[in-house]
């Protein structure tokens, strides 16, 4: 560099550093900077100033002062790093962990539904044992065994049966299984004799051992002058829900007639929705510190609406799945996901407007069930049929399987004079709540109900899965509510084991009416139609309406108006050619649901003798 030439000299920096701190040594130390970079021989750059800024600020910032009132502290070591502690053991990585925390609930509830279906298949084995003895005693003496096991060895059942897991996972299958395969026709030919019983026979029920055992409380001599008549209303209503399954079985395989096999499937169906609203209702009237007159009549509204609630939504639901099955013809796969899905919404909708989510749930079924097998592919109609049945079995197992667990494990409070008291009691008013409401409703009946019919009705009023699951699942409030739990089981047992194994032989003894199960035939189906329309016919003469009227009514307005809606393909077919295949298909579905059906081997159940039926004009 040519030493004549003037050195470029930062102007900006002096003024920079003298911003920066007002300290008289940081200064000093800026221009002796300055002088040294007089001698130095070399051209300033952009780096080389923005390398020289830098240095000074460095500078200055280690004369400045730490401001008062600030303190500086050292910094913070990591606390789980490897510095803090030297001498810690080093692990390796595990080859092989176990975690059974994660997974210990629904490992344990899989486990026992494996072993309640093992206990299952185990009696149809042998299936004679199963002719004589109901399947549910089968369960319940298994579970008996096992709990007596868990017992022995001072282990508890796993706590998985609370209301949310009941209420919200257990029931629904098993009461969608019953409204899907309610027989409709036999259903709705008889369905004022079903809600007289289902509703006003509960009613009777639940009141009359209610008010009983109220009266027992009053004895001294039994010790339980501390329950109330609200807690024995609410017990009533909890042993007020009668189980059809292992009644319903031995009416099927000795063929009852018809209506009374209906009365009593639908009787026990709704019987369940009337039951719950109770419960929900006694429960909450248990926990009111006094009860005034208009409680009451707000509870006979609230059981209404309730009831009409549930019904509503159902029948909605219902139509919004058939009005959705009419798009799903390129996607078959998703079909039966759509009716699990509208029914279990149904349900849980209903549930959060605190309405009859069993109501909601069979109305759904019912609603469905028209109207969607007419849109699903026949694998899906299949699939839908198998997956149903598959749920409720497996809800009743593990029920009636954990009941037998839980009548070892738990604990009990035993009063033997109210235990009594409500065996004699529920059985007498289920009697006379048969002997005075077939009466009354006889006289509106097409086919009035004998006595032998009414032994019939009387004595399968067995309990079963909902009412021990509503015991169990009682609120803690309920001081006594070990002995509400003991007093169910008992009286369960003894309908279940006693009434249950006990009621074939009696029923071939007084030898109800039997149906003449013949198969049905086009021949058959077509007279019966006939003589549906002659009665619609003689009752618009006459002016007096029966349930052949209003079905007559409906199907007009169902034809003219709701299968255009719901129903992809609702053009009219030929009444004879729908009933063949209708006949044909149910004949395939119940080759299907046999233990040892042979499809290609089993005659058809629509006779080919009549085909001469087909060849008939239609008009």
């Amino acid at each position: 560099m040519n030493p004549t030439e003037t050195k470029e000299v930062p102007l900006f920096l002096p003024a920079f550093v003298t911003v920066t701190s007002n300290k008289r040594s940081a200064l000093d130390r800026t221009l002796e900077i300055h002088r040294k970079m007089d001698t130095m021989d070399f051209s300033f750059t952009r780096q080389a100033a923005a390398f020289l800024i830098v240095c000074s600020c460095l500078c200055v910032s280690a004369e400045v002062s730490t401001p008062a009132g600030v303190t500086l502290l050292p910094p913070v070591q990591p606390e789980n790093g490897p510095q803090s502690y030297p001498n810690a053991k080093k692990s390796n990585l595990p080859v092989f962990t176990i975690n059974y925390s994660r997974i210990q609930i629904p490992f344990e509830i899989t486990l026992w539904m494996l072993l309640a279906s093992f206990a299952k298949v185990g009696f149809h084995v042998y299936h004679k044992i199963t002719i004589w003895v109901p399947e549910s005693c089968l369960l319940i003496s298994i579970g008996l065994i096992v709990g007596g096991i868990m017992y022995s060895v001072h282990e508890e059942p796993p706590a998985v049966l609370s209301n949310s897991v009941f209420f919200l996972y257990i029931l629904p299958p098993m009461v969608l299984e019953s409204g899907y395969f309610m027989p409709t026709r036999p259903f709705f030919e008889n369905i004022g004799t079903v809600f007289w019983f289902a509703v006003v026979g509960t009613l009777w029920n639940s009141i009359g051992i209610g008010i009983s055992l109220f009266g027992i409380c009053q004895i001294e001599a039994f010790g339980v002058q501390d329950i109330n008549l609200q807690e024995n209303l609410l017990f009533a209503s909890i042993i007020s829900a009668v189980d059809p399954v292992a009644v319903l079985t031995v009416f099927e395989d000795v063929s009852v007639n018809e209506q009374l096999y209906i009365v009593v499937f639908g009787e026990c169906l709704f019987n369940d929705a009337v039951t719950v609203v109770l419960y929900n209702m006694f429960s909450f009237v248990a926990e009111m510190p006094v009860v005034e007159p208009v409680d009451v009549f707000l509870g006979m509204a609230r059981f209404l609406v309730v009831g009409l609630g549930g019904m509503g939504f159902g029948i909605l639901f219902g139509f919004v799945a058939s009005f959705t099955t009419r798009f799903t013809s390129k996607v078959r796969e998703i079909e039966p996901l759509f009716i699990f899905m509208y029914s279990y919404l149904a349900y849980l909708v209903a549930e959060l407007f605190a309405i009859s989510s069993i109501m909601a749930i069979v109305c759904c079924a019912l609603t469905m069930k028209y109207y969607v097998e007419e849109n699903v592919s026949q694998r899906s109609c299949t699939t839908i049929r198998h997956v149903v049945k598959m749920l409720s079995s497996i809800s009743e197992t593990v029920i009636f399987f954990f009941l037998g667990v839980v009548t070892i494990t738990t604990e009990h409070e035993w009063n033997w004079g109210y235990l009594l008291f409500t065996l004699l009691f529920a059985f007498i008013w289920r009697s006379l709540g048969v002997l005075v409401l077939i009466p009354i409703i006889n006289p509106f009946r097409t086919i009035p109900l004998n006595l032998k019919d009414q032994f019939g009705l009387a004595y399968g009023g067995l309990r079963g899965a909902i009412s021990f699951a509503l015991a169990f699942t009682l609120p803690e409030s309920i001081v006594r509510k070990h002995l509400f739990v003991t007093a169910t089981i008992a009286v369960i047992l003894f309908t279940v084991f006693l009434q249950g194994i006990s009621i074939r032989p009696l029923i071939e003894l007084i030898n109800v009416r039997r149906t003449n199960r013949k198969e049905d035939l086009i021949n058959v189906e077509i007279h019966r139609r006939m003589m549906e329309h002659t009665m619609t016919g003689i009752e618009d003469i006459c002016g007096q309406w029966s349930h052949f009227y209003w079905k007559d009514k409906f199907m007009k307005f169902n034809n003219r108006f709701l299968r255009r809606i719901l129903i992809r393909d609702s053009r009219p077919e030929s009444g004879i050619v729908a009933l063949y295949k209708k006949l044909e298909l149910q004949n395939a579905m119940e080759i299907l649901d046999s233990v040892s059906g042979d499809i290609s081997s089993a005659p058809a159940i629509v006779s080919l003798q009549y085909e001469t039926w087909i060849k008939l004009p239609l008009n």
